[in-house]
C-alpha cells in the first residue's frame, strides 16, 4: 500500500509538473501574440522576401550546391552538440565564429551577382513570376521536344553532323547557360538542324532544352577530368564532364561516326538508334504509369522554380 501510494503520489506531481508547463508554454505564446503588431508582421514579410530574393538569383548556379552543405554541417553541429562531443563542438563553434568571412569568401561572385540583379529589378521580376507561374509542363509538348531531338539527331546522324544537346533536369544550369546565347524557342528539327549546321555561329557550343524549350545554344560545357578513351572528341568529354556535376541528360551526336550516344551520371552509352534514343528520354522525362504521381510533382516544383 504504501508503495502504492508513494506511486500515485509520484506520478500525480508528474502530471501536475507537465500541465503547468504547457499552461506557461501556451502562456508565452499568447504574449507573443498580445505583443505582435504592424510591424512585426512588415519585419518577418521583408525579411521573407529578402530570402526568397536570394535563393531565387543563386539557384541556377554552384552556389545553391554550397547551401546545401552548410545546412548539412549545421545539422551536424547541432548533432555533435547533443551528444556532448567537446572537442568537435569546439571545432564547429571557431568555425561558426568567423562564418560571415567564410560566407563572403565563398559566395563572392553571388554577393556580386545579387546586387547586381536587384539593382535591375529582378525582385520584381520575381514577384511576376510568382504571380504568373501557371502549372506543370505539359506532357504533349515534353514529347513534341524529344520527337524535334530524335528526328533531328537522326538526319545529323546520317549526314555526320556533330551535335551536343542536354536536356535540364532536377539540377539547373544557369552558369553553363550563361555563357551561351539565350534562345527559349519551341523545338523544332528544322530548328536543331540549324543551329549544329556546320560553320554556323552556335554548331561549336551545346544546346540546353529546359523543359519543353530550347533555352540556349553555343553553351561552353565543362570537360570531365577522368581518363577516357582517346576515340572520344571534345563533345563526348564535354558530355561525361557535365553529367559528373549534375543530373542533366546529354545526347551527342559524332562528326567522325555519326553515332549517337547518350552520357548520363558520368557514363556514355554509344551506337544508339533514334528509337533508342526516344525510349531513353522518355523514360526520363514522360512520366510513366508508375512513377506519374513522383513526376508530376517533380515538374510542378521545377516550374514554379523557373
Amino acid at each position: 500500500m504504501p508503495l502504492n501510494f508513494l506511486e500515485i503520489t509520484f506520478q500525480f506531481r508528474y502530471f501536475k509538473n507537465l500541465g503547468n508547463t504547457i499552461i506557461d508554454y501556451f502562456n508565452q505564446i499568447k504574449g507573443l501574440f498580445g505583443s505582435f503588431g504592424v510591424i512585426d508582421l512588415i519585419d518577418i514579410l521583408f525579411v521573407a522576401i529578402v530570402l526568397y530574393a536570394v535563393i531565387r538569383i543563386i539557384r541556377e548556379t554552384r552556389a545553391m550546391q554550397l547551401v546545401k552543405g552548410i545546412v548539412f554541417f549545421i545539422a551536424l553541429y547541432f548533432v555533435v552538440s547533443f551528444l556532448g562531443m567537446s572537442a568537435s563542438s569546439y571545432i564547429f563553434k571557431e568555425i561558426f565564429s568567423n562564418i560571415l568571412i567564410i560566407i563572403v569568401i565563398l559566395f563572392g561572385p553571388e554577393i556580386r551577382n545579387i546586387l547586381e540583379q536587384m539593382g535591375k529589378g529582378a525582385a520584381r521580376s520575381s514577384l511576376k513570376s510568382i504571380l504568373q507561374s501557371g502549372v506543370a509542363l505539359e506532357v504533349g509538348d515534353l514529347k513534341k521536344a524529344i520527337d524535334a531531338v530524335c528526328k533531328a539527331c537522326a538526319n545529323m546522324s546520317d549526314d555526320k553532323i556533330g551535335a551536343l544537346i542536354v536536356f535540364e533536369n532536377e539540377t539547373m544550369l544557369g552558369e553553363i547557360i550563361s555563357s551561351g546565347t539565350l534562345l527559349d524557342a519551341k523545338p523544332t528539327r528544322e530548328l536543331i538542324e540549324n543551329v549544329f549546321f556546320p560553320k554556323s555561329p552556335l554548331h561549336d557550343g551545346a544546346m540546353i532544352i529546359r523543359g519543353s524549350q530550347v533555352y540556349a545554344a553555343g553553351c561552353i560545357l565543362p570537360l570531365t577530368r577522368d581518363n577516357v578513351s582517346s576515340s572520344l572528341g571534345t563533345r563526348h568529354r564535354a558530355a561525361i564532364g557535365v553529367t559528373q556535376e549534375s543530373d542533366a541528360i546529354v545526347v551527342v551526336v559524332s562528326e567522325e561516326t555519326g553515332y549517337i550516344s547518350v552520357a548520363e551520371n558520368g557514363t556514355l552509352r554509344q551506337n544508339l538508334s533514334s528509337g533508342e534514343l526516344r525510349d531513353i528520354l522518355e523514360s526520363q522525362f514522360i512520366p510513366s504509369d508508375g512513377k506519374s504521381d513522383d513526376k508530376i510533382i517533380r515538374r510542378l516544383i521545377r516550374r514554379i522554380k523557373k
